[in-house]
């Protein structure tokens, strides 16, 4: 067996039902097995914090060996991962089919299935997590004003980080009253006549996800915008929860089951009707096509669905190619700075906002591939925000150099991150509020 080689990586299921993955000298005895392999390697010293903790837990010990760490220590490793599944997409060679059979990330991922099981979660990722009952309880119109002035207040962000933990210079959305949902609830599509080619129907449903639905509805209001612009007709899908990629993150394994239990049923329906499924925020899309069926491998209904939704930028691609993209733009868009978000990247669909941006005249696209930074509830984290800081300096530096005319992320979240880093009171443009703006709508 050779390392390496242009092989696609296997990817096991996540065989989190069984007994033996909630037993703890088993899987110690399983993260020093891959720890030594990473100790003789170091080649994923430049992903996240995780490497280096590591290495610096090897190096500091007794032996300089991974038999020398204590296992009491292995949580900082784990704790300093955020399933951006890079390492395991793009840099590890010992990724099955090799004999050695390295899942980084699904191992961190049991570890800290592991200590949610035994700890359970504090208050603040509880919160962080629950996205649903956070983004009902801050979208009541009075809460959501308040909420959204008190939290640009000093005082009120140090309050925050001393009670909670929620870093004080770290991004913080602001919630809207009037979510997607509600400003859609009565959508008709201005699309009469639509057309399947290729891969795609031409008819879309929306999973507007938790971020889009509640903190930056405009993102969804430019995907309609954008395919209907297209002959591609839309609705929102309705009555769904949740992703759960906050919950998957926390390791509440059962969390993420009860909410996939709710979710697929509404999803598989749409399918059945022939409908696509189209939602903003890469991390949200990846759950459905990797996270939950590696996890669920049996239910037929989610491989279903997972061969049903897209990325944005992805489904106007696939419709390029068949010749079925409007490409009547009214705007150029100058030079723009545009990262490429982990979720995205390694769902292997190659680089498709940056082909479509591209198609604008008088367009350039510097591409950045690296971390960001932010990390999905990482960088809000007190004990992390540094070091998310650290990670995503690159791409800020990258960013000052270029002196763009925009800068933009598919993943809002990491775009704000990028302009906490800048310090320049400038803000990131959505890729599809860029595509809206050189189409001119």
């Amino acid at each position: 067996m050779k390392e390496g080689g242009l092989g696609v990586p296997t990817r096991h299921p996540l065989d989190w039902k069984n007994p033996k993955f909630y037993d703890e000298d088993d899987l110690n005895t399983e993260l020093e097995r891959v720890f030594d392999i990473c100790h003789g390697c170091r080649r994923c010293i430049s992903l996240c914090n995780s490497f280096p903790t590591l290495f610096d837990l090897v190096d500091e010990s007794s032996t300089m060996e991974v038999d020398g760490v204590a296992k009491s220590d292995y949580i900082k490793v784990v704790d300093q991962c955020y399933l951006c599944d890079l390492c395991f997409i793009t840099k590890c060679p010992y990724v099955p089919p090799h004999e050695w059979n390295v899942d980084f990330p699904h191992l961190m991922l049991r570890a800290k299935a592991n200590k949610f099981k035994r700890q359970g979660a504090s208050v603040r990722d509880k919160m962080l997590s629950g996205t649903d009952q956070v983004g009902s309880l801050l979208g009541i119109p009075v809460i959501a004003q308040t909420f959204n002035t008190a939290k640009r207040l000093t005082m009120v962000r140090k309050g925050m980080q001393a009670a909670l933990g929620i870093d004080s210079d770290a991004y913080l959305p602001d919630y809207q009253s009037k979510s997607a949902k509600k400003q859609y609830k009565n959508h008709q599509t201005g699309v009469t006549s639509v057309e399947a080619v290729g891969r795609t129907r031409g008819i879309v449903a929306i999973f507007t996800t938790c971020y889009g639905d509640r903190n930056e509805p405009q993102l969804i209001d430019d995907l309609i915008k954008i395919f209907e612009h297209n002959g591609v007709a839309t609705k929102l899908v309705t009555q769904d929860r949740c992703c759960s990629m906050p919950k998957l993150e926390l390791g509440d394994l059962e969390a993420v089951a009860k909410n996939k239990e709710h979710n697929i049923p509404i999803l598989h329906e749409l399918v059945k009707d022939d409908w696509d499924i189209v939602a903003p925020i890469p991390s949200c899309v990846l759950m459905f096509k990797q996270e939950l069926p590696l996890m669920f491998p049996e239910d037929h209904a989610l491989q279903e669905v997972q061969q049903s939704i897209f990325d944005p930028f992805e489904y106007l691609a696939l419709r390029y190619k068949e010749k079925k993209f409007n490409t009547d733009f009214k705007s150029s868009l100058g030079k723009i700075s545009y990262h490429a978000p982990c979720h995205l990247r390694v769902q292997k669909v190659g680089l498709k906002t940056k082909e479509i941006l591209s198609l604008v005249p008088d367009t350039s696209l510097e591409l950045i591939e690296r971390c960001a930074g932010h990390n999905g509830t990482y960088a809000v984290k007190k004990e992390f925000h540094a070091a998310s800081m650290k990670i995503g300096r690159p791409v800020m530096n990258k960013i000052k150099k270029a002196e763009p005319d925009y800068y933009s992320s598919d993943c809002p979240l990491a775009g704000h991150h990028i302009a906490t880093g800048l310090k320049d009171d400038s803000s990131p443009k959505h890729p599809l509020t860029l595509l809206r703006i050189a189409y001119g709508l």
